[in-house]
């Protein structure tokens, strides 16, 4: 494994450990059946009812237990051992049938030739990947004929900004250099000991190119002014669930959806 990947193996073991009791996920609130998916994704999606749904990128199962409910027949994939290990072990805790996979995002062999109605992913997934066209290809292979691919996922200028959003301190595009940080804490909140991880810019035009490359039709491109999650310093809340930069309140976006189709 890339060391690089195996850096990031690392941290999500660790941050699987502090997240799922953390506020921030309002495991309480899922446990009495809540679900943990937001409007965006809920209304681009649709509905499940029946349909094979592979969840790439899962965590500890939140979001795949909340399709399960809602009536799909899901498969969540994630490489972090421990996350996998709470996905599987909440499941048989809330009785959800679901399946978890120990499995690379780029070259999930444990998959095999599975095929699914759909394919999601979600919220911090893209910036750990340095190859999209792997990414987009796993995809397409694991669709079936007419199936459809959605993302709801932070916007790359996001991360090209500074802590207080001041500043421009990130480059937009890819230029194939992994940045390193050093992480102490969680986004969802609780410190750990550092632990080193890398992340790839990916500007719009790459992650849309790359589904097109893998031989997608795009249905749906859309940008919103608004982030549904409060993970950065810099966002104020504007209303119930959504939160936008403080001093730039609606003029920049902050999160992304694309809908594709095989």
């Amino acid at each position: 494994m890339d060391s690089r990947i195996a850096a990031n193996r690392r941290l999500w073991n660790e941050w699987a450990r502090i997240n799922q009791e953390s506020d921030f996920y309002d495991m309480a609130g899922f446990r009495a059946g809540q679900t943990s998916l937001k409007p965006i994704e809920l209304a681009e999606v649709g509905d499940v009812a029946g349909k094979s749904l592979l969840h790439l990128q899962c965590h500890f199962g939140q979001d795949t237990l909340s399709w399960a409910r809602l009536g799909a027949k899901v498969t969540g994939i994630d490489l972090s051992p421990e996350a996998i290990a709470r996905a599987a072990a909440l499941a048989k805790e809330l009785g959800i049938d679901a399946r978890f996979l120990i499995a690379d995002v780029l070259d999930p062999k444990e998959l095999g030739d599975a095929q699914f109605d759909i394919v999601f992913t979600s919220y911090g997934a893209l910036n750990w990947l340095p190859d999209l066209g792997a990414w987009a290809r796993v995809i397409a292979r694991h669709l079936k004929p007419g199936g459809r691919f959605h993302i709801v996922e932070f916007h790359p200028i996001i991360s090209m900004l500074d802590e207080d959003a001041k500043e421009i301190t990130y480059g937009y595009f890819n230029s194939g250099e992994a940045l390193r940080f050093e992480s102490t804490a969680s986004y969802a909140g609780g410190d750990h000991a550092p632990i080193e991880s890398y992340e790839w810019p990916h500007s719009l035009a790459e992650i849309v190119q790359s589904l097109l490359d893998a031989g997608l039709t795009l249905t749906g491109l859309r940008e919103f002014p608004y982030c549904v999650h409060n993970c950065w310093k810099f966002l104020e809340e504007s209303e119930p669930g959504r939160f936008v930069v403080k001093h730039h309140p609606g003029k920049l976006p902050l999160l992304f959806s694309i809908g594709a189709r095989k």
